[in-house]
């Protein structure tokens, strides 16, 4: 099944939740050869983006505000969406919660990452709503992207992801063995994998470095990003980044300004046999409200989504605690820059959430909530690199 949805149709949809003043829809800007450019519009709120070795697209829809139709799915080039790998994996409903099995179908996808080895990884925490986990659904599942079908599925029990746990990212180590895990629940955490053996384990389980920060009000807009109730933006350890030489592990809440690091050999020794970590656990620099990050392959640097900004930032990690995130684009239609993914090419991908724009923030958005894909382009010689 191939959805093509018109660009039209989405901003007529989302018109009245969406419509930006005029005055902030002229505010775009770039870096010296730097370019924005739209990949693709969708009719459902989006998160993760990345892009295998060979170019081609992916993405997924969590069912946060309303049932999505689809939960992962490939980007074509002229922006329509294929249900990925099959419209099975895909078929899971809420109101068909009772007559399919949670283990081998898409519950709530939270993020999905090529690992550059020929699989797509989706990571399913299983949480519509970002509420109740529905039992044997969290999951990292493998999928061939040659045979474009699923190879293996790594079922996360109670000790993994306990109710109120909400798995949101994963990187990969260097040489594949194993997987690290943002856990963005109310009780934030790190998760530890052995993609052989399926054996998780939680690391800094309720860490400062794994919280929400205190003080620190989300805003977008100029206004606090509030729920009708007054709750604000209370996500934990979510954007998650691996290191140029795949040594250091960094991470952040988005209730957050603080980046924290620590060695990846710390976590597949003593994190996944159960030891504490929290003393290897360095505090690195501040990087403001953010989602995603992103190391990129080429030149190391960090790709920081800036929410309260509308923009994405960029990092030089050479310069230590000291350097600052500088503005790489900035644009009014960049509504919650979410997750990052990076091409064959070095372009950078980034999914705009819409998360203010949203329904558990704004009563009288659509559940359908339309949102978009990005591309960040570079001239040559603009081309960031060490």
């Amino acid at each position: 099944m191939t959805v093509t949805v018109p660009l039209a149709a989405l901003l007529l949809a989302g018109a009245a939740a969406l419509a930006l003043p005029q005055a902030a829809l002229a505010q775009s800007s770039a870096a010296p050869g730097a370019k924005l450019e739209q990949v693709a519009t969708f009719p459902h709120q989006v998160t993760g983006v990345t892009v295998a070795e060979d170019g081609r697209v992916f993405v997924n829809f969590p069912r946060w505000t309303e049932d999505a139709p689809v939960s992962v799915a490939e980007v074509a080039k002229d922006g329509s969406i294929t249900p990925y790998p099959n419209a099975e994996w895909n078929a899971w409903r809420n109101a068909r919660k009772d007559e399919m099995s949670p283990g081998d179908h898409f519950v709530c996808v939270q993020s999905v990452v090529a690992d550059g080895r020929g699989n797509l990884w989706v990571l399913d925490p299983a949480a519509p709503a970002q509420a109740f986990i529905v039992p044997q659904g969290p999951k990292l599942v493998r999928i061939d992207l040659k045979t474009n079908a699923v190879a293996q599925t790594i079922a996360f029990d109670e000790t993994a992801a306990p109710q109120g746990s909400y798995l949101n990212d994963v990187r990969f180590s260097a040489d594949g063995r194993h997987a690290f895990i943002t856990d963005s629940g109310a009780k934030g955490a790190l998760l530890v994998v052995d993609l052989e053996s399926g054996k998780a384990r939680r690391v800094l389980d309720g860490h400062p470095s794994t919280q929400v920060e205190k003080g620190v009000v989300v805003t977008a807009d100029g206004q606090p990003v509030r729920r009708p109730d007054g709750r604000g933006v209370e996500f934990s350890a979510d954007g998650i980044a691996l290191s140029k030489d795949a040594t250091q592990l960094y991470w952040q809440a988005i209730k957050g300004r603080t980046l924290y690091r620590i060695p990846t050999e710390t976590l597949v020794t003593a994190g996944l046999n159960g030891e504490d970590v929290s003393s290897k656990v360095e505090r690195f620099s501040e990087n403001g409200v953010s989602d995603g990050l992103l190391i990129g392959r080429e030149s190391g640097h960090m790709y920081v989504s800036a929410v309260e900004e509308d923009a994405v930032k960029i990092r030089d990690l050479e310069a230590g605690p000291t350097g600052e995130p500088t503005i790489l684009v900035k644009d009014a239609r960049l509504r919650w820059p979410d997750t990052f993914g990076e091409g064959p090419d070095g372009a950078i991908y980034v999914t705009t959430s819409h998360i203010q724009d949203s329904a558990y923030f704004k009563p009288g958005a659509p559940a359908a909530l339309p949102t978009e894909l990005w591309r960040i382009t570079f001239e040559p010689k603009a081309k960031p690199v060490n």
